[in-house]
């Protein structure tokens, strides 16, 4: 019920408009802000976005309401402009949106075709078996839970990394439900946290980064801010985590598979492409990873013929007269290694709702929001509160749209105004435990032991941490204002 309530602050932020980044090829634009069609985008939106909220307890994904809310938006922009006798002015603007949303898709494709690949060979499983066979106490396991959150979800995206880190919490902790609870929060922090100074951490920091407002060193510069975030409710709730030492888990043996480490490799030196075609050739650094895709394909070409020449000389031995038991169990084998797969596995509910809300977005400031919300947040309350506010609003409604639209109202802030908005909107979501999608999956698998409840419980001390991170922003980094 909490994201109903934020729905109405969305509206004061959300209306923004990739038409005037695009002014200069279109003769005019019309202000449908009192005009009927402009009333009726708003709702078409709202009525989209409640659905989107309601997503779990309608068992709709969220992809399907924006994704024809966008096109509902479109249509009558077109229509009108077309009355009034500019065809191709809404045309531009879309085209504008659309390659906005192509640079992005094709990143996150790349990237979440990486990390399936490096799940199907075992390399997230074998981390998750070392954690669980190792004994530790469960402070220590907090500990070491919440920071490896922090460490991994700036190169993995933060869902993967806190569902790992949730799987060794459930296994060691399965006697200890507060342990449970308290680490999912930690973990959620930790993820959130680490993703906001990486600009593959999250979506909202690829947006920033590809629309050219924080330079790919520059994220680093909110490293300490983002620690904080995390280390001041981590070291508040380790004084609650439970003494003592879980049992030993003896689980079944877990080893990386034939080419996961290599897989790791190539998912760095694609990362270094994709920055050195920004950096230096001035190219998106979607067609950068893009090129790394194609170090994957290749890799991939290489493990598919080495399972077959395995196969051969398997069927050959069976040939030959050996037993059933002396072939390698499946888990053993090198099985045949498909890239395309991988990418049929990529989260395409998230990148289809992605294209909705950019294209819903940008057709609602087409239609006249831009300045309204620009001077509303920016204009009369200045940069700072209105950063603060968009890493509340974060926390109650989903950060994409939200960053989406401060980043196409472009307002007239500092350099480290930009950094602060990036780092609010990135770790604004740990607030609240649907604030964010490790939050929301996070509940979904510790189903009863980690809840709205049990996070609320200590939204107060992430409060201090995201005041404090702000507080460490604005002193540390005081050059960039």
């Amino acid at each position: 019920m909490s994201r109903i309530i934020g729905l109405g602050c969305l509206f004061c932020l959300l209306f923004s408009s990739m038409a005037f980044a695009s002014t200069s090829n279109i003769q005019t634009t019309l202000d449908l802000t009192t005009h009927t069609v402009g009333y009726l985008a708003l709702i078409v939106f709202s009525l989209a976005y409640l659905l989107v909220i309601f997503e779990d307890q309608l068992h709709l994904r969220k992809s399907k309401p924006v994704l024809l809310a966008a096109g509902i938006i479109w249509i009558m922009i077109a229509i009108v402009y077309q009355q009034h006798g500019f065809d191709h002015a809404a045309e531009v603007a879309l085209r504008h949106n659309f390659l906005e949303y192509a640079e992005l898709f094709f990143f996150l494709l790349v990237a979440m075709t990486y990390i399936n690949a490096m799940i199907e060979r075992g390399v997230f499983d074998a981390l998750r078996g070392w954690l669980v066979k190792k004994g530790f106490s469960y402070k220590s396991l907090f500990w070491l839970l919440g920071i490896l959150a922090f460490v991994i979800s700036p190169v993995a995206d933060n869902l993967t990394t806190a569902l790992i880190m949730c799987t060794v919490a459930l296994t060691v902790g399965a006697k200890e439900p507060k342990f449970i609870a308290l680490s999912c929060v930690a973990i959620v922090v930790g993820a959130n946290a680490g993703g906001a100074f990486s600009p593959f951490g999250d979506i909202t920091t690829l947006m920033v980064w590809q629309k050219g407002r924080v330079d790919f060193t520059e994220f680093f510069v909110l490293f300490v801010p983002s620690a904080i975030n995390y280390l001041v409710p981590a070291a508040i709730m380790h004084f609650f985590v439970p003494d003592g030492t879980p049992e030993t888990v003896d689980g079944e043996q877990l080893n990386v598979k034939h080419g996961g480490t290599i897989i790791v490799v190539l998912f760095l030196l694609t990362i270094v492409t994709a920055v050195s075609f920004h950096n230096f050739l001035h190219l998106p650094p979607a067609i950068g990873m893009m090129t790394g895709l194609a170090y994957l394909k290749f890799f991939g070409y290489y493990l598919k013929r080495t399972s077959l020449i395995e196969s051969t000389k398997t069927e050959d031995r069976f040939d030959e007269g050996f037993n059933a038991e002396d072939q390698p169990s499946d888990s053993q084998q090198t099985k045949g290694f498909d890239v395309f797969q991988k990418i049929a596995g990529a989260e395409w509910d998230t990148l289809f709702f992605f294209y909705g809300v950019i294209m819903a977005v940008g057709g609602l400031g087409f239609i006249g929001y831009l300045g309204m919300a620009s001077e509303a947040m920016y204009g009369q309350l200045g940069p700072t509160y209105a950063n603060v506010i968009v890493g509340l609003l974060s926390a109650i409604v989903d950060n994409i749209p939200v960053m989406f639209a401060i980043l196409t109202m472009n307002p007239d802030m500092s350099h480290g105004q930009w950094l602060l908005v990036t780092l609010t909107a990135g770790v604004g979501g740990s607030l609240l435990s649907v604030g964010s999608a490790a939050g929301v999956a996070l509940m979904g698998q510790a189903r009863g032991i980690y809840t709205f409840a049990s996070h609320l419980k200590w939204t107060p001390v992430i409060a201090l941490g995201y005041a404090a991170s702000i507080y460490a922003h604005l002193w540390i980094n005081a050059s960039h204002f």
